[in-house]
């Protein structure tokens, strides 16, 4: 009886085994069978709407942006196939999938598809009211003095000239783009937010980081963390720098405003360190030297400069960005370059994105074929940023002697540790800034821009001043709630430098360093979007994400 029981037993058992197995094995058949049908139909639109898109960004022309926004909407379109996304949510529930690089498909494009689970006419009102936005945002020129400035020539002005009349005539042409789009930016929080809500969202900050992979309360906490560390540091270094400004303009501190601190938002360090890193760079060509540097660790970026935009034209886009065409190979940057430190800076961060791209493992599936996270492609494009200030790097690329990077070296160091805690303190208010907007649109912005201008950044309004000033940022109107993870990013950029010093090379420039160019593609390109972001930075660093080498390299 005894052995007839164990024999009933171990015949369930293995009834039970033989079920799951055929369930783990039916259900992951039909997800392949969906991600065989999604990629047929989501790889030509993708590629047509980076194409458009890029084409727009070029020439600036009402009908490329009307193609461009055709082909974003045919693309978000696929999204929202109610019917698709209930076979995922089938096959999500059920529990069955177990095979690792399946789970993770399975995981990105439910997100995806949860993200557009609303009324095709809600996306298409959306992606009108961006591309308006974006129409103004690209044909907006500063009127100062009668003539039409771009912010290349606005930045110019305001990093180089001491005419105070100048000074506050540039700063506030450029601030006119504000009310020209307050309106309609207004109106697209409000439509985003209905998005959100249909969903079963707070609201579209919440929604747009969770469904990017990030809980809102712990990038918060990050954020109080970096509040909490670079308070009393910035603070300090905030007084040097109006001392430096009081002196430069002959002004009294308290007379000091926005326009007195060499950029528009006072999202980069001034240069109040005897350091003019553009006088190094005048007589260079920012893209050989960054094509050069690339080479050299073993990531060469010839394929993507050849299909690149790198110089300024009408009604091109003023800013710089790099994207991935096709995820084959297709990876391009759009650069408006003049020889300076700046420019210098963003050539190499663009690349950075780009090796990130053209490095990716092209037998991963297509969803998995991109970073970990959007934050993980700023960390590259951050970390060899920075290079462009490094007196070793610039010795190493031939731009200044030995003797010159000794005496430069001391200011060099501190002039980069002013950038990151500015840079931080800005971070601080963009992110509270649109958390708070999200919340409630309804609010005073104009107010809640300048209360955390002035708490985060330490600067004193213009009396009297009551304008939009939170819509000239581009960001906050065309790539909402992201601005959080360009500082996630540089969190990552030390971590990454931390452990290629300790483990990779001791050369600190990086340059010449093949090596280095290994370890990234093994162990962050190549992994694409196989894991989530924390475990690929564990699996990268030893470690997951962590303060302390920011800390370490720019606070302590």
């Amino acid at each position: 009886m005894k052995k007839q029981n164990l024999l009933n037993v171990m015949a369930v058992v293995l009834l039970l085994f033989s079920s799951c197995t055929s369930e783990q094995e039916r259900m992951e058949n039909r997800l392949k069978k969906f991600i065989a049908g999604y990629e047929k139909i989501i790889i030509p639109l993708y590629r047509e709407m980076a194409l458009t898109s890029w084409n727009a960004n070029i020439t600036g022309k009402d009908e490329d942006l009307v193609i461009s926004e055709k082909a974003s909407f045919e693309f978000s379109k696929v999204y929202s196939d109610a019917a698709a996304f209930n076979d995922l949510k089938e096959i999500k529930e059920s529990g069955a999938v177990k095979d690792p690089l399946l789970a993770r498909q399975l995981d990105l494009l439910y997100d995806a598809y949860l993200g557009n689970q609303i009324d095709t006419s809600l996306i298409s009102q959306r992606l009108k009211m961006e591309t308006e936005i974006s129409r103004k945002y690209l044909n907006f020129r500063a009127k100062v003095n009668g003539k039409d400035l771009s912010d290349n020539e606005v930045e110019n002005i305001l990093r180089n000239s001491r005419n105070i009349r100048e000074l506050k005539d540039a700063w506030e042409g450029h601030k006119m783009i504000g009310p020209v789009v307050e309106k309609d930016i207004i109106a697209l929080v409000k439509h985003r937010n209905l998005i959100a809500t249909l969903l079963g969202f707070s609201n579209f900050h919440e929604m747009s980081l969770k469904l990017s992979g990030q809980d809102p309360s712990e990038v918060t906490a990050v954020l109080d963390e970096l509040d909490n560390l670079t308070r009393d540091g910035f603070a300090q270094l905030k007084s040097d720098i109006d001392n430096y400004f009081s002196k430069l303009y002959k002004i009294r501190i308290s007379e000091l405003r926005p326009w007195h601190y060499q950029n528009r938002y006072f999202q980069e360090a001034p240069d109040i360190y005897p350091v003019d890193f553009d006088k190094y760079y005048a007589d260079q060509d920012p893209v050989k030297l960054a094509a050069a540097f690339y080479d050299g660790i073993g990531l060469n970026v010839d394929a993507i400069l050849a299909k690149s935009d790198l110089y300024e034209k009408p009604g091109k886009n003023q800013h710089a960005f790099c994207t991935d065409i096709d995820r084959e190979g297709d990876v391009r940057t759009l650069n408006n370059i003049r020889p300076d430190s700046y420019w210098m800076n963003t050539i190499l961060h663009e690349l950075g994105h780009g090796v990130y791209s053209y490095y990716n493992d092209r037998i991963l599936p297509f969803t998995l074929r991109d970073a970990a996270h959007s934050f993980t492609t700023e960390a590259i494009a951050n970390m060899f940023g920075r290079l462009a200030r490094d007196p070793l790097w610039m010795q190493k690329m031939g731009t200044i002697t030995r003797e010159e990077a000794a005496v430069i070296s001391e200011n060099a160091h501190k002039s980069l540790r002013l950038e990151m805690l500015v840079f931080s303190r800005w971070v601080q208010v963009m992110y509270r800034f649109e958390k708070s907007m999200y919340e409630n649109s309804d609010q005073d912005l104009n107010r809640l821009w300048w209360d955390m201008v002035e708490k985060y950044q330490l600067l004193s309004k213009p009396d009297g001043r009551n304008l939009p000033d939170w819509a000239t940022k581009i960001h906050i109107a065309l790539y909402p709630c992201y601005y959080h993870n360009y500082l996630l990013g540089e969190l990552l950029a030390s971590q990454l430098y931390g452990y290629i010093e300790a483990n990779i090379t001791d050369n600190l420039s990086l340059a010449g360093e093949k090596t280095v160019g290994t370890y990234l593609k093994e162990k962050v390109f190549m992994p694409g979007a196989r894991y989530p972001w924390n475990e690929m930075i564990e699996k990268a660093t030893g470690e997951k994400l962590t303060a302390k080498y920011y800390a370490r390299q720019f606070v302590e």
